[in-house]
């Protein structure tokens, strides 16, 4: 069975590529964002409530520092993902092109084939003295 552009495309992807793709679509996904608001509020309830101690007190300065880790390893991974996604879209035009420029010249083959056939046919009425 003959490749797909898609296909190909994928074929190209480097070990850095897939993971920074593989992590857009996690970081992308409703599981993701319930499980991250899960996570805060089992941080807030037990540092507001905790009976021995509070590791990170209100205002949650370490929290806060979690959050932007992530977002400066979520940022460029999410952009590496984006450019990608521009990538295969280009691909994707890039094919769509060739394709419409083999089907053109198809098209115009059958009409040039429609065309003698037209000129055939009205050649042999002539010749016969039909109209």
């Amino acid at each position: 069975m003959p490749q797909t552009w898609h296909d190909r495309h994928l074929e190209s992807y480097t070990l850095g590529q897939r993971v920074a793709d593989s992590t857009a679509r996690l970081l992308g996904s409703w599981p993701f964002i319930i499980g991250q608001t899960l996570f805060i509020a089992l941080w807030v309830v037990l540092n507001l409530v905790a009976w021995m101690r509070h590791w990170d007190p209100y205002p949650f300065i370490l929290l806060n520092l979690m959050f932007s880790v992530q977002a400066a390893y979520a940022g460029p991974v999410l952009m590496m993902s984006q450019n990608r996604q521009a990538e295969r879209d280009r691909f994707q035009a890039q094919s769509d092109y060739e394709t419409n420029v083999k089907a053109e010249k198809k098209i115009e083959e059958i009409q040039t084939a429609l065309a003698r056939l037209e000129e055939n046919v009205q050649y042999t009425c002539d010749l016969l003295g039909r109209k």
